[in-house]
């Protein structure tokens, strides 16, 4: 089967309340496009932490293997997997160099596992730029980050 997944990030603050949107479409076998979206919201988070969720939130709905093309507004993710910067983190067990740690490493540990089924496309996507469904996650985001039903973001470290 193939998914085109669209997500988006935000924060407000960074670190702030924060959100994710998340699109899913497929077209089944009789040619119906399918949708369906996905948005939380978070009360104190970074906007790289919603740009991870919004990818995890749509690979942990998938219940079989997919061919996924993903796109997402964030060179941080986008370029995590074209660029094999994952690769490296990993191999230096989850350092930037030899002192740094990686930034959010329980988020791209849990992508990770949700990824392992599939094989995915991941697509850089330039933000605010009329992208319809890039809009359409941009708008779910940030309503999830304004919402009054936030939950806590256990990973994030100022918390």
């Amino acid at each position: 089967m193939h998914v085109t997944i669209y997500t988006d990030g935000s924060s407000r603050g960074n670190p702030g309340p924060g959100g994710y949107g998340t699109i899913i479409e497929y077209v089944d076998k009789k040619g119906q496009l399918h949708t369906r979206e996905y948005s939380a919201g978070y009360e104190r988070t970074t906007n790289n932490r919603m740009e991870l969720m919004g990818v995890i939130a749509g690979l942990e709905a998938l219940t079989k293997s997919c061919d996924i093309d993903l796109y997402s507004d964030s060179q941080y993710v986008v370029k995590a997997f074209n660029e094999h910067w994952i690769d490296g983190w990993i191999k230096k067990n989850w350092k930037q160099n030899t002192s740094s740690p990686v930034k959010n490493i329980d988020l791209w540990k849990r992508l990770l596992k949700a990824a392992q089924p599939h094989r995915i496309t991941y697509h850089w996507v330039k933000g605010h730029a009329g992208h319809a469904q890039n809009e359409r996650c941009d708008e779910l985001a940030t309503g999830a980050a304004d919402g009054t039903e936030r939950t806590e973001d256990t990973g994030y470290e100022g918390n």
